[in-house]
């Protein structure tokens, strides 16, 4: 019987702004023109997969793999990591290159999906605690103060204040723990069958979701309700 929920934070409740739109208010802070054609840096910066929660690089620089592998341990690897895409993707200027990074972790930045709060307050009325499980290098917590979900969350666990990162099972434990209940009454929501399905390891049934644009997805989240049988 589920007892709790994890939940994935990006992708899966909610979602970062499109590349073109995080670089031009990167461009409209700092007030720095892009050294190539706008159209053409929205294109490098995606190939690089520079920005964090988008898309994913499609190439990384071999300078940058061992990086890349273990970008959510720690804030520094993760802005090391991002910062090289960045910079990889042809931005020089270290104004904009930093601008670009600390514009992602902006609350402005994020988009909940339509059904991230109805889904959260559901599990709420059921009595169901619900926590964030996410791999990432930076808190997010203030993104669901912004949105009105914090009140919604029990828990956070968030690899980089745990040093361990999905699929290893120790973040999964962790967020088990402080739900106060087993593996195997916890369900676990994620967009990344590989991240998110290692809580398989430790016996927790899984549910995954696409990662879409919001506009793309206005009811994702909404089935789970159904698996979990009448409130």
């Amino acid at each position: 019987m589920i007892k709790g929920v994890m939940f994935d934070f990006s992708g899966t409740l909610l979602r970062v702004e499109p590349t073109e739109e995080w670089l031009g208010a990167a461009l409209a802070e700092t007030g720095i023109a892009p050294e190539e054609e706008y159209g053409e840096t929205v294109r490098r910066l995606t190939e690089y997969g520079a920005l964090p929660g988008g898309p994913s690089p499609r190439h990384i620089p071999a300078h940058l793999e061992a990086l890349w592998d273990q970008r959510d341990i720690s804030a520094e690897q993760h802005r090391a990591a991002y910062g090289g895409l960045i910079r990889a993707a042809g931005i020089t200027q270290p104004e904009l290159a930093e601008a670009l990074y600390d514009r992602h972790m902006a609350p402005a930045a994020w988009r909940p999906y339509p059904d991230t709060a109805p889904t959260l307050r559901a599990l709420r009325r059921r009595g169901l605690p619900v926590a964030v499980v996410s791999n990432i290098g930076w808190d997010l917590r203030p993104v669901f103060r912004t949105h009105d979900l914090d009140e919604l969350v029990d828990a956070y666990v968030l690899s980089f204040e745990l040093g361990a990162q999905k699929p290893d099972p120790v973040i999964f434990r962790a967020a088990c723990d402080r739900l106060g209940l087993t593996p195997a009454e916890v369900l676990m929501v994620g967009d990344d069958r590989r991240a998110d399905g290692g809580a398989r390891a430790l016996g927790c049934p899984v549910h995954f979701v696409d990662h879409l644009p919001v506009d793309r997805r206005p009811a994702g989240l909404s089935p789970l309700l159904d698996l979990l049988g009448p409130a």
